[in-house]
């Protein structure tokens, strides 16, 4: 079986350091001189150091030689922050988050900075079929299922290994039958920091049965910084000619549509909020944008180019390239302003965006779609990065 942008390889492969991951967490305390306070949101260490379900949460921060920085916790696998520098050379949080673990426990917003599992995006009606046999998943998103159900992989400890100052491994084991989705799910994710100002997010997962995944990080970002208000100036290209409409309860119907001569195309640089507001069945839908993107296979250095964002004030570029088929553009349509970030800002209504790289939604119901089965033997590889640079 060969999927584009899923590299399955068969072999009897296994991850040694996964063995017991789900049985006591393992923190790598070795490499610790780039695990200083970061100055925009004054990350404290000890605010992340916790236990949830009886196991150590923590705070890693990585670092290049460029000085770009972010910060992880192992809850969640959360991207807490990310500083990268702007068209003046001032160092920029370009994502959104909190200064504490417990609020990322409390927020109304589950999904802030988080690696999102077993099924990113969603599953029509929490139900799918493997070889004949049902499987129902829980419920969290209407009569659907988001982002892995009820508990998913936003809401677990993570067992995390610093590897160097720029590189941290996080493993998982996902029991069989774990919010409804069968097999023993080994899952390694690897973050690291590029020596040009890249975010490189790599997954890893095998199975002891034939099971689907999906997975992706749902980072909130805002080129301008946190607190800097609306994303609707920013500039977005997107390397996409075909998307999937939905129907209101966000699920994928009919066949791809194309881009062109709608409020979806944005072959060529657009601002978000351009066309946002269009009265168009398929943007009442979403409440804006809330739609996976059919890549059309522009390709950078073997990735597929995704998409380019550009702040409007910052001048911060970011460009997306993945090995996945598909991208998710989230408009930040549910901020509520319900939530405090760490520079005291709230959440407000479209002041942050997603760009999730993944298979599409309902992919295990949606038998024309690219294929997210994962089989024993087989192993589920795949990455992405997110490229900054500025337009100075």
């Amino acid at each position: 079986m060969k999927i584009k942008s899923i590299s399955i390889i068969a072999t009897a492969f296994a991850f040694t350091s996964l063995a017991s991951c789900n049985n006591s967490t393992t923190i790598n305390s070795n490499v610790n001189n780039a695990d200083s306070a970061n100055t925009n949101k004054m990350l404290d260490k000890k605010n992340f150091e916790t236990t949830i379900d009886g196991k150590q949460t923590d705070l890693f921060i990585l670092i290049n030689h460029n000085g770009m920085e972010a910060a992880i916790t192992n809850y969640g696998g959360r991207l807490v922050s990310l500083m990268v520098p702007d068209k003046d050379g001032k160092m920029t949080d370009v994502v959104v988050g909190f200064r504490n673990v417990q609020d990322y426990v409390n927020s109304t917003e589950p999904y802030f900075g988080a690696t999102i599992g077993r099924y990113g995006n969603r599953i029509a009606k929490g139900k799918f079929s493997l070889d004949g046999k049902q499987c129902t998943l829980f419920t969290n998103n209407g009569a659907n299922t988001l982002h892995g159900g009820k508990k998913g992989y936003q809401a677990v400890v993570w067992d995390a290994n610093k590897l160097n100052d720029s590189t941290l491994q996080l493993t998982y084991l996902s029991k069989d039958m774990e919010e409804g989705f069968p097999g023993n799910l080994k899952v390694k994710v690897t973050y690291s920091l590029t020596g040009d100002n890249g975010f490189k997010c790599e997954y890893e997962a095998t199975t002891d049965k034939k099971t689907v995944v999906n997975l992706t990080n749902h980072a909130f970002y805002n080129l301008n910084g946190e607190g800097s208000g609306t994303i609707l100036n920013h500039t977005v290209q997107i390397y996409a000619d075909k998307y999937t409409p939905i129907d209101s309860g966000m699920i994928p119907i009919g066949p791809l549509a194309p881009v062109a001569g709608t409020p979806f195309d944005f072959t060529k640089p657009t601002t978000i909020g351009a066309r946002i507001n269009d009265s168009i069945e398929q943007l009442k839908n979403g409440k804006g944008y809330d739609h996976n993107f059919v890549l059309n296979g522009t390709k950078v250095n073997g990735l597929n180019h995704a998409a380019t964002v550009t702040g409007d004030k910052s001048g911060i570029v970011m460009d997306v390239y993945t090995q996945e088929p598909g991208l998710q553009f989230y408009s930040g349509n549910f901020m509520q302003s319900k939530n405090t970030f760490g520079d005291g800002s709230k959440d407000d209504f479209r002041t942050a965006f997603a760009m999730e790289t993944q298979h599409f939604p309902d992919s295990p119901n949606q038998p024309s779609y690219p294929s997210t089965v994962l089989k024993p033997g087989d192993i589920y590889k795949t990455y992405s990065v997110y490229d900054f640079s500025t337009n100075k």
